[in-house]
């Protein structure tokens, strides 16, 4: 009869940040390995690789600054979204770059 509130609960926040790095470091560590043993063949890799690092910096930081009430832990969570928002930009300019 008492029911927890899933979206209260610090665990599954802290589940969800470990599954998200887990998957995309892999993801990035892959495209990576596949990407550097032929650049020349995998050029188009490296807007995703940038892409999925970005994805990475931004869920932590909005993860950081929304669920936590500590100055110290929100200025982190900024710094996360600040360095997500210029690998989104580093996407780009790669991503023009190669395909352009």
């Amino acid at each position: 009869m008492f029911a927890q509130d899933k979206k209260k609960n610090p665990r599954n926040t802290a589940v969800f940040l470990d599954v998200i790095h887990i998957v995309l470091g892999i993801v990035i560590v892959v495209l990576a390995v596949i990407t550097f043993l032929s650049p020349e063949d995998h050029m188009l890799m490296f807007p995703l690789i940038f892409f999925a690092g970005a994805a990475l910096n931004l869920i932590t930081g909005a993860v950081h600054i929304r669920g936590v009430h500590e100055k110290r832990i929100r200025r982190t969570g900024y710094f996360q979204t600040v360095l997500g928002v210029l690998l989104l930009l580093l996407t780009m300019i790669s991503a023009i770059s190669i395909w352009g």
